[in-house]
């Protein structure tokens, strides 16, 4: 069985989108699905098989992402989707038209996985706009545009019920990004510790993740600054990057926590980032708006306990309380429940094991296993 699968976005380019795509594509393989890929060139990409780079442009504002062209990614689909059973589009812009495009002339299932809640990303962008206003335009699109599939893919129930309640009446299907079998190659922690100057000893708290408002990293600068009024030697990791970098590292500034925190930027997904989540005493996380929050599962298969807030996707994960503690949803509140976890370190290794043996349950096998049965239904 061969796949199409149309992103606007891709490696390298990292994000959930990006991670979630590549680990279903290596996956479903062995169950004898082949995935063709069509997506933006970024002007350094590496070869890859079965994947189609179209030429593309800069987004104003926005050093990251390119934007494909549009009558080359519509062509660029329609002829590989000829030789394919199902079409899959991964993101909402102009992969989805060009998916659904070649979905109708050619008589072909067409599927899309919703990442991203819309809703509650556009009032950081567009801030010019009314929230309420932008809520709308992100409900109205994301209905008009999940109706004209044959079925959606969402990867957590908060995530179904939300468009549910939007009015999209086709069938939606939960379906997280699992871990694949490299996530779980134990990281040297000390060893990148050693590599950062940062002390054996030194209390160390863990974000991954792009560094955008939306995920609500201010929120734990606030509660990294109770924290250090009770333990002065606390630091604070953020790995990735992202347009609310420079925003945070002046509120970073602004609560005296310079020399507490460092921004890391990207760090290799292969190498350097598992040492990283092994290095943490605890991984933090609190957005308000994650679709699931495959970060989280990465930090518990290094066995690092994890904080966070338990809403929307997250609360998939975080909801059985293994390997993790659930936050109260205000920076002291926060605050106190980490420091109660970095106090016992005892509790800590006990809650990194249940951590470890926990995101084993979240195989990329056996999700990919899922999608693979979804395809041949909608080819019945």
């Amino acid at each position: 069985m061969r796949v199409l699968m149309v992103s606007d976005v891709y490696f390298p380019r990292i994000n959930g989108v990006s991670t979630s795509i590549e680990t279903f594509r290596g996956a479903l393989a062995t169950h004898g699905v082949e995935a063709t890929l069509v997506v933006p060139s970024y002007g350094d990409d590496e070869p890859a098989r079965d994947v189609i780079r179209v030429p593309s442009r800069r987004v104003p504002h926005d050093p990251e992402d390119r934007l494909a062209q549009y009558a080359k990614l519509r062509r660029a689909t329609l002829e590989a989707a000829a030789d394919c059973d199902v079409i899959h589009v991964q993101t909402p812009f102009a992969a989805h038209y060009a998916g659904l495009n070649a979905a109708r002339r050619l008589r072909k299932p067409v599927i899309a996985t919703y990442h991203t809640l819309f809703e509650e990303y556009l009032q950081h962008y567009i801030p010019w706009l009314p929230a309420a206003m932008l809520r709308g335009l992100a409900r109205r699109f994301s209905r008009g545009q999940c109706n004209e599939l044959d079925a959606v893919i969402v990867p957590s129930c908060a995530m179904r019920t939300r468009l549910r309640d939007y009015g999209v009446r086709r069938p939606l299907h939960v379906l997280p990004t699992g871990l694949p079998a490299g996530a779980f190659i134990p990281g040297d922690g000390a060893a990148f510790r050693s590599r950062h100057g940062i002390a054996a000893t030194r209390p160390v708290v863990l974000f991954v993740g792009r560094v955008a408002h939306e995920k609500n990293i201010a929120f734990l600068l606030e509660a990294i600054a109770v924290v250090r009024d009770s333990l002065p030697d606390i630091l604070f990791l953020v790995t990735g990057e992202g347009p609310a970098r420079a925003d945070l590292e002046r509120h970073a500034a602004r609560l005296g926590l310079c020399a507490h925190t460092r921004f890391l930027g990207y760090l290799d997904r292969r190498n350097e980032l598992p040492s990283a989540y092994a290095a943490a005493d605890a991984f933090v996380f609190a957005s308000r708006t994650e679709t699931q929050g495959l970060v989280l599962l990465e930090a518990m298969a290094q066995s690092c306990p994890v904080v966070g807030l338990s809403l929307m996707g997250t609360a998939d994960i975080l909801g059985p309380l293994r390997g993790c503690r659930i936050a109260p949803d205000d920076p002291g509140g926060f605050a106190a429940v980490l420091l109660e976890l970095l106090a016992d370190p005892a509790g800590r290794a006990r809650l990194g094991t249940a951590a470890r043996a926990y995101a084993q349950e979240w195989s990329d096998q056996a999700l990919a296993g899922r999608l693979a049965m979804l395809y041949r239904e909608l080819l019945e």
